[in-house]
């Protein structure tokens, strides 16, 4: 009986939750699709999520799908990859018809759009599945010759350059003279990785020389950045001059990024300038980092906002119904809290039992911090610094023994005392730094450790520790940085190197990575590790200041 009474109670439940609805008629979402066609950026964004919200209500799937599409190219112009690819499987769900011409336009846009936002994440694999598909589903000869050719350079970042040679010889076939240049410019790069007595220059300056003529600065910037890696090892002083010229294009052309790019060649290859390019690289990046954030934030706001909107408008119409919406409700409710309060107690009895096993291993897990943060670390420390300090007397690391042996012995009490811990805190980074690996500081000062606590001093001494400590086993960087900020509420530590980076960064993180992460969250802060556009990591420390 009492199963009976409950299938009622949610077949009454479901018919009242369902509702059809079709205010706006098919002319308005269409005429929102063409204002969103005839603009740009956030403000077409805008229009393309009130058509997607239009077709919607009159179940026009293709208008839904092709709007979605749209949203998630203007997401990953913006470099809001993940945000883009979510958007792009969004719009998948709706191009169903794959009979329609429209449809599979659609739908070969989408999937390229996610093999482009998978390969700025450096997610190969996922790229080249999708441009694959993307091939499967293209109607339109000119799209199928950029999808080849898109489908190339990924295979040439795998070191695959048979089959990417394959990719942009078929690309070569194309009408339009863009596509055609970049396709020559790739194919050369092909050819050379694959046989380094290969002479790729007169197809490379052959494609420059198109790339001139149509006045393409977009071509031209990755021109130059193809020819400046060419001279890398061969001509530094070639290299340099294209590295110049990408940079001056890029300018034009206002891409951040590639200007970023370019300064990050030329502090490679300019050792009497580099510092001062690596200043303007650092402001830049930190603006492009600044772009990407707020671009994320901005589409999230848009699609709430006309969220909002069409909730608004949703509720209107529904006014009538609220009466008997409330009186179903209070009647489900009750008996669906009669049926929690059982699973509660049950559920109540076994997260305490877990509550009491996660006490005892979160015990063990501080513990085994510890050890490792002064005791691993600690001895990586020592080793780097005799490393890099050939000449340090014994006497020195008797002291620093010593200490680490108090540290340790004090571990299980958490006693640990520190004297001079700025000068202690700045003379462990610098001991990081060596000719082969520079390590610099900026915006460090004794005054940074005011109304911070020592608990938290200790716990950033540990976490900075474990970043450096990686950065030298891992990153193969030639340049770090520590940017530190501090305001009356937060203080701000933000590490960038331009090392290999971190690939597949949740699969990856060890056991430093998710000490440091609770060592983090133990002081109420936060640590975002993020992939520097131009190559490298950046990792971004917030700590409150109580």
């Amino acid at each position: 009986m009492k199963n009976y009474f409950l299938l009622i109670l949610l077949l009454l439940l479901s018919s009242c939750g369902k509702t059809k609805t079709n205010i706006q008629n098919e002319n308005i979402a269409n005429n929102y699709y063409k204002k969103a066609k005839s603009t740009k950026g956030n403000l077409a964004f805008y229009y393309y999520n009130l058509a997607k919200n239009s077709y919607l209500e009159n179940n026009d799937s293709s208008g839904v799908g092709r709007s979605l599409v749209n949203m998630a190219i203007i997401q990953h112009d913006n470099g809001d990859y993940y945000g883009s690819i979510e958007t792009s499987l969004e719009a998948n769900r709706f191009l169903k018809n794959i009979n329609d011409s429209i449809t599979r336009l659609s739908l070969a846009a989408s999937y390229n759009n996610m093999g482009i936002s998978s390969s700025y994440l450096y997610d190969f694999d996922n790229s080249i599945k999708f441009y694959k598909l993307a091939l499967k589903y293209v109607n339109s000869p000119k799209n199928k010759y950029i999808y080849h050719n898109n489908l190339g350079d990924v295979l040439m970042s795998l070191n695959n350059y048979t089959s990417a040679k394959e990719n942009f010889t078929l690309a070569l076939n194309t009408n339009d003279r863009e596509e055609c240049s970049r396709a020559l410019n790739n194919l050369a790069r092909a050819k050379y990785n694959e046989n380094p007595n290969y002479d790729p220059l007169p197809e490379m300056y052959e494609a420059l020389e198109i790339r001139n003529e149509d006045n393409d600065l977009v071509g031209q910037n990755s021109s130059y950045a193809t020819l400046s890696n060419y001279f890398l090892d061969k001509d530094k002083k070639k290299a340099l001059e294209y590295a110049k010229k990408m940079l001056a294009v890029s300018i034009q052309n206002n891409s951040i990024e590639d200007q970023a790019q370019a300064l990050q060649k030329m502090v490679y290859l300019d050792s009497k300038n580099y510092l001062k390019y690596f200043k303007e690289f650092q402001i830049l990046n930190d603006s492009l980092q600044i772009t990407k954030s707020k671009a994320k934030n901005q589409f999230a706001i848009v699609r709430y906002d006309v969220k909002q909107k069409n909730e608004q408008n949703q509720k209107l119409v529904e006014d009538n119904r609220i009466d008997r919406i409330k009186r179903n409700f209070a009647i489900g409710s009750l008996s669906i809290i009669l049926i929690a309060g059982i699973f509660w107690y049950r559920r109540r009895k076994i997260r305490l039992q877990q509550e009491k096993e996660l006490e005892v291993k979160n015990t063990q897990l501080k513990m085994s911090k510890k050890v490792h943060d002064v005791v691993a670390n600690g001895l990586y420390h020592m080793m780097v610094d005799v490393q890099n300090n050939p000449e340090v007397d014994k006497t020195k690391i008797l002291n620093n023994i010593e200490k680490m042996y108090e540290e340790s012995r004090d571990i299980s009490h958490e006693t640990i005392i520190e004297e001079d811990f700025s000068s202690r805190f700045v003379k462990m980074i610098s001991s990081y730094s060596s000719p082969e690996q520079k390590v610099l500081t900026v915006g460090y000062n004794e005054n940074i450790w005011e109304n911070v606590s020592y608990n938290v001093q200790l716990e950033l001494y540990y976490i900075v520790r474990e970043v450096l400590v990686n950065m030298k086993k891992h990153s193969n960087a030639k340049l770090a940085s520590l940017k530190f900020e501090k305001n009356n509420d937060l203080l701000k530590i933000k590490y960038t190197d331009n090392g290999v980076g971190i690939e597949n960064l949740n699969d990856r993180k060890g056991a430093g990575i998710h000490n440091t992460e609770n060592r983090i969250e133990s002081i109420g802060g936060d640590i975002t590790f993020e992939k520097n556009p131009s190559g490298g990591l950046i990792i971004q420390i917030t700590i409150p200041i109580h």
